[in-house]
């Protein structure tokens, strides 16, 4: 179902079962069979899997890939050039950063200066994390309110400014 006020633009590949909700704003997106916009997200340019929950006032930009059965709760923003892995829970307000010298857009003109960010599957953010260009190794947590600016490995657990790892939980793969 596609809320009434939803303002869908460009070219959309909207599988079905699908639900956006009132007030989204999507444009040049692909949006996976059994996935829910809820109101006032805008998504563009990106792809979106399977399964997926997208939570009020949350942005998602160009050059995105979201896999199946991720949850991104609300007022988060996935910058340009993340991609997030199957099974991935992303907390509310969560932020990523593509620009490590901002606004490098700006002077420049170009984005050869924006950095990818890898969320691997099954990774859990928490809360009002920030997430520098890094990568999040599968089944990794990051802890409410931590700022990543470094590569996360598998199975970590992280919390703080700057994070650091706290210990390793390898129960959370084991146990599925």
């Amino acid at each position: 179902m596609i809320h009434p006020t939803a303002i869908l633009e460009g070219n959309n590949s909207l599988d079905k079962d699908i639900e956006i909700g009132p007030f989204c704003t999507i444009n040049n997106i692909q949006l996976g069979k059994d996935s829910k916009l809820f109101k006032y997200v805008n998504a563009y340019g990106c792809e979106i899997g399977s399964g997926v929950k997208v939570g009020a006032f949350s942005e998602i930009q160009s050059e995105v890939k979201i896999g199946n059965n991720t949850t991104i709760c609300s007022h988060s923003f996935i910058c340009s050039l993340v991609t997030i892995e199957d099974n991935v829970f992303i907390g509310h307000g969560v932020k990523t950063i593509n620009d490590i010298h901002p606004p490098s857009k700006k002077r420049t003109g170009k984005t050869d200066e924006w950095r990818p960010t890898i969320i691997m599957e099954g990774a859990t953010i928490g809360s009002n994390a920030t997430l520098f260009p890094v990568t999040i190794g599968r089944h990794a947590i990051v802890g409410a309110g931590a700022v990543v600016t470094k590569d996360i490995p598998d199975h970590a657990v992280v919390i703080g400014n700057p994070a650091r790892i706290i210990k390793y939980n390898n129960q959370i793969e084991n146990s599925k």
